[in-house]
Formats: C-alpha cells, structure tokens, sequence
C-alpha cells in the first residue's frame, strides 16, 4: 500500500476504536446507573423488570454484579477510547492488558463452569445458604429478590427446602416460604414431601443446558471481539512507531 493508503487505513481503524469504545463506555455508565438504582431501590426495579430480567441474575445481588460491570466497561472503554484519540502507547497497551486479563479470566471460568460444576454448586451453597438462613424475611430488598426469584423459576431456596431448616424464617412463621410449594397451600409444619419444589440451583442448571447453544454462541461473540479490540490496539499501538 501506498504512504497515503496506509495512512488513511490507520485513521479508519482509530475512528472504529474510539466509537467502539464510547459504545463500551456509555453501556458501561448505563450499567453502573442501573446498578445504583437496584441497590438504593431495588424493589420498584424488579417490579418493572422483574418479568424480564434473568433468572440467574435474580440469585445473586443484582445490583453489585451491575456495579462491577458497569465499573470494569468504563474503564476498558476510556482506555480505548481516549487512548486511540490522543494515540497513547501507554493507554492502549493498558487497554490490551485489562482486555487480555479479562479475555484469560474468562476462558478460565468456562473450563470451571464446565469441569468443576460441582464445585461451583458447593462455594453457592457455602455463599449463598447462610445468607437464606439470616436474610430472608429480614432484609426486604433480599426477600422479594428471592420472591420472584422463586416464583418466576418455580423452586425453592438454592438446593431444596432444607436451606430454610434452622432460619429466622422458619423459626418465625414454623413454616418454610410459601413459593415452596408452587401451586399448594402450605401446611402449618410440612413435613419433607413431594409438594415441596426443587432448589433454584438445579432448575437453572436444566435452563442453562437447554439453551446451552444461545449460550454458547453469545460466549463466542463476546470472545471475537475481546480479540478482535485487542488485535486492533495492537495495531495502532505498532503504527504509532512508524508514525
């Protein structure tokens, strides 16, 4: 290619790198806002998108995995963004690092997620139980996350019944929620029995499996263009010596 042709190429990749990036950044601070607002008022946020919101995410607090997230976008998409515009070798090798680093991170959590399934449910249940047994009916905002949560994915705690065993719940009302038993009124002391619902854990397993190729294919996408904005920061970080 000629000098000019070149040159011109090196400005189309800059200008998709900045716009990719303020892409990133403002779905970055849209997520941080979104998460600020689940965690000041989280109840009014599932009653408008409760119906719509993902299951999985109804089981952790929504509104820290929000912040986190949104957190990290804002950053990745700053370094980019602002890297390419100023034509910062430092700031766009910082940008390959944090999205090498990310890129690593996950492809380490999908071999887990796929060897290791259960040890993913053993650190839940380590996590998760004791905060069933000592929040549920306490804290209001965890209560109707794990109302709906419930409802919507028709289970009960995270492995089955038995997480509500010795919790400020039962210990109240001597009884377990009422979710846990579906479509059945529940008996003033049930007893384990068929009416009583599946945990939470299994049941989004089964929904993971069955849309496991949507999944899948998400997965991949979300990898091409981790590779794809790290071989373009590459690029403009080696063109930047010849310039």
């Amino acid at each position: 290619l000629s000098p000019g042709a070149k040159m011109g190429f090196f400005t189309f990749i800059k200008v998709m790198m900045i716009l990719f990036n303020l892409t990133i950044f403002l779905a970055g601070g849209t997520l941080l806002g979104i998460g600020i607002w689940v965690k000041v008022d989280g109840e009014s946020f599932l009653d408008i998108f409760g119906a719509f919101s993902s299951k999985f995410l109804q089981i952790v607090n929504v509104s820290y995995l929000l912040i986190v997230i949104g957190a990290i976008l804002l950053v990745i998409g700053f370094l980019g963004c602002y890297g390419a515009q100023k034509e910062s070798k430092c700031l766009l090798m910082m940008f390959f690092s944090v999205m090498l680093i990310i890129f690593i991170a996950e492809v380490a959590a999908a071999v887990v997620a796929l060897v290791f399934t259960g040890l993913a449910e053993t650190l839940l249940t380590g996590l998760v139980t004791p905060l069933l047994k000592e929040k549920y009916g306490v804290d209001t905002t965890f209560t109707h996350i794990w109302n709906v949560t419930m409802t919507e994915v028709d289970c009960c705690g995270l492995n089955n019944y038995t997480d509500f065993i010795n919790s400020h719940w039962y210990e109240t009302h001597g009884s377990y929620p009422k979710q846990c038993f579906g479509v059945l009124p529940p008996l003033a002391h049930p007893h384990p029995c068929g009416c009583l619902l599946q945990g939470c854990f299994p049941q989004i397993l089964e929904e993971i499996r069955t849309h496991a190729g949507v999944v899948g294919g998400v997965a991949a996408g979300i990898a091409a263009l981790e590779i794809g904005a790290m071989a373009v920061s590459m690029y403009l970080y080696c063109r930047l010596d010849e310039k």
